[in-house]
């Protein structure tokens, strides 16, 4: 059975203008963190938002916001808003940074979760461009 001992509260990510909660954090081993969490817009709880993903190279005691790396944007659900030329140059970088592999855990979670969006992204406005522009009504 584990026991909790010397339990602190730590901030993982603030943000002035957005709120976020709901942090998962993963154990990357050798003191490296990895916490994933919900930014929504403005300053009040919503089931919508942006999940981002931020880590801690001494064992969750401090927290870099310049690792921050976006999963998955709030406005990927606007497929109008996307586009596909970007997005597919996205995944081509994140398959360079993968094929490179003597990188940092962390860098390659960060790696397979942009390959992940921008696989994402480019179905859905792939889709769009097939089906063309949805009304709602």
């Amino acid at each position: 059975m584990y026991r909790m001992v010397d339990l602190q509260r730590v901030p993982v990510y603030r943000d002035q203008n957005n709120f976020c909660a709901e942090v998962s954090v993963a154990n990357l081993g050798g003191g490296e963190l990895v916490g994933v969490l919900a930014q929504n817009r403005g300053l009040v709880h919503t089931d919508t938002g942006t999940i981002i993903l931020v880590r801690s190279k001494d064992h969750g005691k401090t927290w870099d916001p310049s690792t921050k790396v976006v999963v998955m944007a709030e406005t990927a659900d606007l497929a109008s808003e996307i586009d596909l030329e970007k997005a597919q140059e996205a995944r081509r970088a994140a398959e360079r940074a993968l094929e490179g592999g003597s990188q940092e855990p962390a860098d390659l979670a960060s790696a397979r979760a942009q390959l992940q969006q921008s696989l994402l992204r480019i179905r859905v406005a792939e889709r769009r461009h097939r089906e063309g522009p949805r009304h709602r009504g």
